[in-house]
């Protein structure tokens, strides 16, 4: 048997985490090399972890997150109205499969972004594909949709992925048009995708943003149904690393 031919017949079938197992097997002395199965089910291993590995890194990229966070680094100390327990129990990603929202609000610094960040890290980790927009770059990737054409296959890519994060709800007005386009992925990812919005307005003060009353019930009513509210509080972090 030859076993560079091996090798190399593993990398064109792009088996590369077998090819690099296989390849550090054959680095060992031969006493010390496994047998057949032991050998087959350590290839095996090595092929599905690089695979979820490369999954998780594309997850990543396309997610576009704001901050680098995990949830192991959310500060849950007493007063920010967040608890560890509530963290283990969203950090297992269930809220994601039943299509169930998170809405984070509170004053600006007290790391809501932050918060949903590390959300949207950990489900690229749990093979949840995941999205993210500032309410700035959300306006943007509408406009330019509408602009270049791929408006339906925009709204088509937001409805099929599992966890949306919006960042800053409530920053700029928005105009009949944006108001719509919210309402319809809304729609399109009730019951079927998870939505996590962050917004210094409070949720009660969401119909009022908003701003037009038969739109703002149909909105308020897809974001708030089955939602998990989180009202961070305590100072600015900024401030406390400044200082």
């Amino acid at each position: 048997m030859n076993q560079q031919s091996t090798l190399d017949q593993l990398q064109d079938l792009k088996l590369l985490g077998m090819a690099k197992r296989y390849e550090a097997v054959l680095q060992q002395p031969i006493h010390q090399q496994p047998e057949a199965h032991a050998l087959i089910a350590s290839l095996t291993e090595a092929e599905a972890g690089y695979r979820i590995h490369q999954r998780t890194q594309l997850y990543l990229r396309l997610a576009k997150l704001r901050y680098n966070a995990t949830p192991e680094q959310i500060n849950c100390t007493p007063g920010r109205g967040f608890t560890k327990e509530m963290l283990i129990a969203l950090s297992d990603g269930t809220y994601i499969e039943k299509a169930e929202n998170l809405l984070i609000t509170g004053a600006t610094g007290c790391g809501k972004s932050y918060f949903a960040c590390a959300m949207g890290r950990n489900a690229c980790l749990l093979g949840h594909r995941t999205l993210y927009y500032s309410m700035n770059r959300f306006i943007e990737a509408l406009a330019a949709a509408r602009i270049d054409g791929t408006y339906i296959r925009w709204l088509n890519m937001i409805a099929k992925t599992p966890l949306l994060i919006i960042d800053d709800f409530g920053l700029q007005p928005l105009n009949h048009d944006m108001r719509l386009t919210l309402l319809q992925i809304l729609e399109d990812r009730f019951a079927k995708g998870a939505t996590i919005v962050t917004s210094q307005l409070p949720v009660s003060k969401w119909h009022e943003y908003i701003n037009e009353p038969t739109l703002a019930d149909a909105i308020c009513d897809r974001l708030t149904a089955n939602a998990h509210k989180i009202e961070l509080k305590g100072e600015s972090l900024r401030k406390k690393k400044n200082n």
